[in-house]
């Protein structure tokens, strides 16, 4: 075999190992993208329906409404209870007639009716679902988690407002009744879906 015969096959073999060295790195890369977009897929998920009340995900806001409109809307208020938590859990008030832009403060009450102290914290949720991203939360006891000593009963208050640009929307002109709905959890299990009465939540509950 000549020497330009050996340098062919040693190109050759110079290029193959090359090669395979490429395809092993974009595999690797390939598996970590993946392994990447799987752990940021949940926050992700929680950030879009923050963002467009998708699911009837509340806003979150610092400031008050500065236009109130003269028409008004039902909000009723609905609580649920995870099986693993020994709370008792209800509004204070069922519901409030309020004007559009209105600011409003309900409150909800919590007991620990256990016999050690225990924590939790709440999902929420609205019905219709489309109202989700009109309902705009100053304050509210699910923006953190809660701790009750045994038979401790605390008042945990919500402020809110709906936001006065639901009566231009095409899909929600006509909402006269909204439900704001809360499930408390404990912290140390799974996250159960804030349900109110006939409401789907097939989408979060693919994740």
């Amino acid at each position: 075999m000549d020497n330009k015969q050996i340098q062919a096959d040693s190109k050759t073999s110079g290029n193959k190992a090359r090669g395979n060295r490429m395809i092993v790195a974009v595999c690797a890369s390939v598996v970590v993208g993946m392994a990447g977009m799987a752990y940021a897929s949940v926050p992700l998920y929680q950030l879009f329906c923050q963002v467009t009340g998708y699911g009837g995900t509340t806003q979150r806001v610092e400031q008050y409404s500065e236009t109130v409109l003269d028409r008004k809307i039902d909000v009723r208020f609905d609580a649920n209870m995870s099986n693993a938590l020994n709370w008792e859990f209800k509004p204070v008030q069922r519901d409030v007639e309020m004007r559009i832009g209105e600011t409003v403060q309900i409150s909800y009450l919590a007991t620990n009716t256990g016999t050690r102290t225990s924590s939790g914290k709440a999902t929420f949720n609205v019905t219709p679902q489309v109202a989700g991203a009109y309902f705009n939360k100053v304050e509210c006891f699910c923006f953190t988690e809660t701790e009750l000593q045994p038979g401790e009963s605390l008042d945990m208050p919500v402020v809110f407002f709906i936001d006065p640009a639901i009566v231009d929307a095409p899909e929600t002109k006509n909402i006269n009744t909204i439900t704001l709905s809360y499930t408390f959890y404990p912290l140390h299990e799974d996250k159960p879906v804030a349900r109110a009465p006939g409401s789907v939540q097939e989408d979060a509950d693919r994740l």
